[in-house]
């Protein structure tokens, strides 16, 4: 009977060790795998042009409020997607009004052509 008690210790540091292990293990994988990886591209987005361009543009048209509105709607849509598709690429976007060191990518320009081409789709039947 005076063996059970040194057994219980022994079982107890036998899974202690194991969960060390198992820990070290997972740490060493989540440092190869973070390390592998491609890091993200930082880029930068003019927001405040985007957005007066679509605005400009939206007074010259001269359309009535609920065109206006829902013209809005769709330029928001289609930001958010391009966004998304951004995001997907591996990308992170900063707004670069916002940057106040260091000059990234600034993919305006491609963003703006990916917005007017989703807001071509969604005008055509």
């Amino acid at each position: 009977m005076t063996d059970r008690p040194g057994f219980a210790t022994l079982a107890i540091s036998i899974v202690r060790m194991l969960a060390i292990v198992g820990v070290l293990l997972w740490a060493g994988w989540i440092t190869r795998t973070v390390t592998q990886e491609n890091p993200p591209q930082i880029v930068t987005v003019r927001l405040a042009d985007t957005i007066k361009g679509f605005v400009d543009a939206a007074a010259r048209a001269e359309a009535d409020p609920v065109t206006t509105e829902e013209a809005g709607r769709a330029f928001v849509e289609a930001y958010t997607a391009v966004l998304d598709e951004y995001a997907a690429e591996g990308k992170v976007v900063l707004v670069a009004e916002a940057v106040l060191a260091g000059a990234e990518d600034d993919v305006t320009p491609d963003l703006e052509e990916r917005i007017a081409g989703k807001l071509n789709e969604e005008a055509q039947p």
